[in-house]
């Protein structure tokens, strides 16, 4: 998988304007953050021109504009900054980022319970898998010709 550049908080904005209905003109994503921000134009092409340069977009010349594509996916983008955040936060652990989200916010609805019992339930049984298929720290996706 291609490496996922970290990306601010006003660079995030204008990308999820961009995954909205890629490819996009710059004066596109101007007209669809108008409501959203109080950004000049040149602002918002500065945060795409800073896009480009990390690799997170990439412009395509057509005429007299460019278009701009995203050159990761929006679940890519979410799977980055969460691991960048649990490195920075937690050490890389998720038990006391778990901990903290379900201790200091509101009561878990039961159907975020549920959720969170299948994905723990899913991810003993992967491990189950692993360890009796000698392959113990190896990703599913991995196992099955995905990249980890």
């Amino acid at each position: 998988m291609k490496k996922v550049p970290r990306i601010s908080e006003s660079e995030w904005r204008v990308m999820e304007a961009v995954w909205q209905d890629p490819p996009m003109k710059a004066r596109q994503v101007v007209e669809r953050l108008s409501g959203l921000e109080s950004w000049k134009p040149q602002t918002v092409k500065t945060l795409l021109g800073r896009l480009v340069k990390k690799g997170a977009l990439r412009s395509e010349a057509v005429s007299n504009h460019f278009l701009y594509h995203p050159e990761i996916s929006r679940e890519q983008a979410v799977a980055g900054e969460t691991r960048s955040f649990l490195e920075r936060i937690c050490q890389g652990s998720l038990t006391p980022m778990l901990a903290h989200l379900v201790d200091s916010r509101r009561p878990l609805h039961e159907d975020e319970l549920q959720a969170l019992s299948a994905l723990l339930r899913r991810e003993s049984v992967d491990r189950e898998n692993d360890v009796a298929g000698g392959t113990e720290g190896e990703s599913v996706s991995k196992k099955k010709g995905g990249k980890a």
